[in-house]
């Protein structure tokens, strides 16, 4: 069938957008509101992003006025009667869905295809509060919609067969990349995104790092767009912290738990940005990095020689009465440490990058020489990420497991090598896909590192994936792909 008439209920952001997109392919879109009150939201909406595109020259005033003159708003959804596809977005309730869809299938005609742009609730749930479930589907766009190229479209087991295929076919016409998945909880990015956020709070409440110091360790040392923590506070913290409760209630993974924290700040009204106040908040500005205050330094470990001749080369030479020894390499730093004459002066040093340097402190190591090994990191031109002697310290111990996560997922037939890929660079505008950055820093690297951190937290969901154990095993650098 043809999609010649599309519906949208829902006109917050997300709604506008959806109305939009399907509006710049050439489609009519019949929009819906509850009242007229938001019906002018949903309307200001419209006008709001199409005027930006005006104004930044991505559509002409003929264009715009064509895109904006082929939808129809409305407070009645029996307007929605002919509609070929109806497209839901509204807030992520589970009773409000599934009311609203018993809705739509006494209005609209028996072929008309309903769709949900739920992120993470259940699809089979809302389609079966329908007489049609068959024709009941997930299609979720990304925010905003009319510039993210991403959208997952989600089948169920009782979708009718090839719609989930018409329903990719649609999303191509509207320029997007669609990922046609199964209906688990969170899909492909919100299962995989949400728990490397979610990890980042306990690093947080486990005192292993402070909060600036991840994000910019994710945002320097791996390329991410933003850090998790200001990630966070754009989602928003209520809404990480159901999505969170969603995947744990489908999956009673300790890794799917919602931290603590994260419900504290909930509790408290903390949201983020929505409300002013998350992670972040009102906060005077930074104070200016340390210079440092060592004047004399021993460099130990692999590729002491090209750091000590950095360090060499900015005015600070070796000794053999070091006020700070910076240990380069893999934890336990305490190892090194204890070894040495002086521990308390043993930092460890361990590069991310050409930006990055994690700076490790043990249970020996003095306030003193951690401060010194930060300012000479920044001598040399590299942000310093102060954290503890854990294993993975910041940066492998958040990227490990999500890529371990990734691999979990291919290998239980969910999602392919590509369409993880696809959906994690277009839907959080990640610099790779996860099996991309497997292959970049080294299979063996990765399996090695998800050891290290399953010998200390004891997570299931840390030990490596079998297909990645087993891929080094057989000493090879790329994933077999069809």
């Amino acid at each position: 069938m043809a999609f010649e008439k599309v519906g949208v209920v829902g006109l917050g952001t997300m709604g506008a957008g959806i109305a939009e997109v399907f509006a710049r392919a050439g489609i009519r879109v019949i929009g819906v509101e509850a009242d007229p009150e938001a019906l002018a939201r949903g309307r200001g909406h419209l006008e709001r992003s199409t005027g930006r595109a005006l104004d930044k020259g991505r559509l002409s005033a003929e264009e715009r006025a064509a895109i904006l003159g082929r939808i129809t708003l409305t407070t009645a959804r029996e307007d929605l009667a002919d509609a070929d596809l109806v497209v839901e977005a509204i807030p992520e309730i589970l009773e409000y869905k599934i009311a609203l869809f018993a809705d739509l299938d006494r209005i609209c005609k028996p072929d008309t295809v309903l769709a949900t742009n739920t992120s993470s609730l259940s699809v089979t749930a809302v389609a079966a509060a329908t007489g049609r479930p068959g024709r009941v589907i997930g299609m979720h766009f990304f925010n905003p919609a009319p510039v993210m190229k991403l959208v997952e479209v989600v089948g169920t087991v009782m979708t009718d067969e090839g719609l989930p295929e018409r329903i990719a076919e649609l999303s191509r016409a509207l320029g997007k990349t669609p990922v046609v998945v199964g209906d688990r909880a969170g899909f492909v990015v919100n299962r995989l995104l949400l728990p490397y956020l979610n990890q980042a709070a306990m690093l947080l409440e486990r005192g292993v790092a402070a909060r600036d110091d991840v994000d910019t360790a994710m945002r320097k040392g791996v390329g991410l767009p933003m850090g998790p923590f200001a990630l966070l506070d754009l989602i928003g913290l209520d809404t990480s912290y159901e999505v969170m409760g969603v995947l744990f209630d489908e999956t009673r993974s300790p890794r799917h738990a919602p931290a603590p924290v994260l419900r504290e700040l909930v509790t408290a009204g903390l949201l983020g940005r929505k409300s002013g106040r998350g992670f972040h908040g009102e906060e005077p500005a930074p104070d200016e990095p340390d210079k440092a205050s060592a004047t004399k330094v021993l460099v130990r470990g692999e590729g002491a020689e090209e750091l000590a001749a950095r360090l060499a080369a900015a005015g600070f030479g070796e000794s053999d009465t070091p006020d700070v020894v910076l240990r380069l390499g893999e934890r336990p730093v305490i190892e090194h440490a204890v070894r040495h004459a002086d521990p308390s002066r043993v930092v460890g040093v361990h590069l991310v990058g050409q930006s990055v340097a994690e700076v490790v402190s043990t249970v020996l190591t003095s306030p003193a020489a951690a401060t010194a090994a930060c300012g000479l990191m920044t001598v040399l031109g590299l942000a310093p990420v102060p954290c503890k002697d854990r294993a993975g310290f910041v940066v492998e111990a958040l990227l490990f497991p999500y890529l371990n996560d990734a691999v979990r997922m291919h290998e239980s037939g969910y999602a392919s090598i590509g369409d993880i890929d696809d959906a994690m660079r277009l839907g959080c505008g990640y610099p790779a896909g996860p099996f991309e950055m497997i292959e970049s820093i080294g299979p063996r690297q990765v399996r090695d590192g998800l050891r290290a951190l399953y010998a200390e937290y004891r997570e299931p969901s840390y030990a490596p994936a079998p297909l990645l154990d087993q891929l080094v095993t057989a000493g090879l650098q790329t994933f077999p792909r069809p």
